[in-house]
C-alpha cells in the first residue's frame, strides 16, 4: 500500500484534501503538525515561541522520519517541511508526493483569520508568503510526483485528480 504525502504552502488545502483522500482510499489520515502537537502536548505557535523555528524544524524532521515508515497513510505536511533535505529525501523515497500548488492571493484569503500560523503574525503577511513561496516552490517541485493547482478548484476535484494518478501507477 503506497503512502500519499501532501506538500505545499500553508492554505493550499493539504489537511482538507488529505482527509477526503484518506476517506476515499480507506487509509488513515495523519497531519504532521497535529502529530507534533499531540506528542509534545503543546500547539505549534507555543513551540515556535519557546523553541523558535529551529526547534520546531527539529521536531518536524523527527516526526517525518517516523511517519514515512508507516504504510498506507495519507500525510498532510507543514508548509516548511521541504526546507530540510532529510525531509525531502524521506518523503520522496516512501510514497507518492503531491504538491498542492496555490497562489499567494489564495493563501492570503484562506489564512486571513488564522492565528495558528506563527510565520504570518506580522504586519505584512503577503510579503512573508511571497518570500516563502520564492524559497520553497523549487523545493516542492524537486520532490513532487504530481503537481496540482488548487486555486479555484474544489477539494473533491483535487481528490479525484490524485485518485486518477494513483490508478495509473
Amino acid at each position: 500500500m503506497r503512502n500519499v504525502f501532501l506538500i505545499g504552502p500553508m492554505g493550499a488545502g493539504k489537511s482538507t484534501i488529505g482527509r477526503l483522500l484518506a476517506k476515499e482510499l480507506k487509509f488513515p489520515f495523519k497531519d504532521s503538525d497535529r502529530e507534533i502537537e499531540v506528542r509534545t502536548g503543546a500547539d505549534i505557535p507555543w513551540i515556535f515561541d519557546v523553541e523558535g523555528e529551529e526547534g520546531f524544524r527539529q521536531r518536524e524532521e523527527a516526526m517525518i522520519a517516523e511517519l514515512v515508515l508507516e504504510r498506507g497513510i495519507v500525510l498532510a505536511t507543514g508548509g516548511g517541511v521541504v526546507m530540510r533535505s532529510a525531509n525531502r529525501v524521506a518523503l520522496a523515497a516512501n510514497g507518492l508526493v503531491v504538491y498542492l500548488c496555490t497562489s499567494v492571493d489564495q493563501q492570503l484569503q484562506r489564512t486571513a483569520k488564522d492565528r495558528q500560523r506563527p510565520l504570518l503574525q506580522t504586519p505584512d503577511p503577503e510579503a512573508v508568503l511571497r518570500d516563502l513561496m520564492a524559497r520553497r516552490d523549487p523545493l516542492y517541485r524537486e520532490i513532487a510526483d504530481l503537481i496540482i493547482e488548487t486555486d479555484q478548484r474544489g477539494p473533491k476535484v483535487v481528490v479525484n485528480t490524485i485518485l486518477g494518478k494513483l490508478q495509473e501507477d
